[in-house]
């Protein structure tokens, strides 16, 4: 049985639960308002897809490669993306709760308004990422290297941030007064903003 391969499929509303996908090729596809609701999708490889408020819930995407894809709003509660692989792909508004992330590697992309309440993202490389308004709350981001993300208005609450390298991080509308920012890497210009934001007056000369 050879490999499934997509190539520019557009499906709305359809509904995939459960189907076996393992290895397929899926490019230029759109998928809108689309079930894969406990869908087998293991070391399947997308290209410049879009799915667009799909639910993925219980999806088994382990070993997936994501190139220049989208998934807008989409819905990966209690997936398993165990080392999946985001490439410059775009994830604005997709939520991932109880989902398994173990491994799961981003390469660039916009992540803006994600879900990732409570997630185990420690040492993971989110260098340049965007992550404006992402719910980030109680998420274990230590040791994380977040060098140049952007984490405007990002919910940072009850975020485990010990050796977490923020320098150059975007952290405009941050409550940086909520933070434990121990041992946490810091530019100029973020720790002068934490020295304001506890009360203290910066004098330069």
């Amino acid at each position: 049985m050879g490999t499934t391969a997509w190539t520019g499929r557009a499906c709305t509303d359809e509904d995939f639960a459960g189907i076996d996908l393992a290895a397929a090729e899926l490019r230029r596809c759109t998928f809108t308002r689309c079930s894969f609701v406990d869908a087998r999708l293991p070391e399947a490889v997308t290209d410049a897809c879009v799915f667009d408020a799909c639910d993925l819930s219980g999806a088994r995407l382990n070993a997936t490669g994501h190139t220049g894809s989208a998934f807008l709003n989409c819905r990966f509660r209690a997936a398993s993306l165990f080392g999946a692989v985001f490439t410059v792909c775009k994830l604005t508004g997709s939520g991932f709760e109880d989902a398994d992330l173990t491994g799961l590697r981003i390469d660039g992309g916009d992540w803006s308004l994600v879900n990732l309440r409570h997630q185990d993202l420690a040492g993971w490389d989110l260098r340049g990422l965007r992550l404006r308004e992402a719910d980030l709350y109680g998420a274990d981001l230590q040791r994380a290297d977040l060098r140049g993300a952007d984490l405007d208005h990002a919910v940072l609450e009850e975020a485990a941030l010990a050796r977490a390298d923020l320098r150059g991080a975007d952290l405009t509308g941050v409550d940086l007064r909520g933070l434990d920012l121990r041992q946490v890497q810091l530019d100029v210009a973020q720790a002068v903003a934490l020295a304001q934001a506890h009360g203290a007056q910066v004098h330069w000369d």
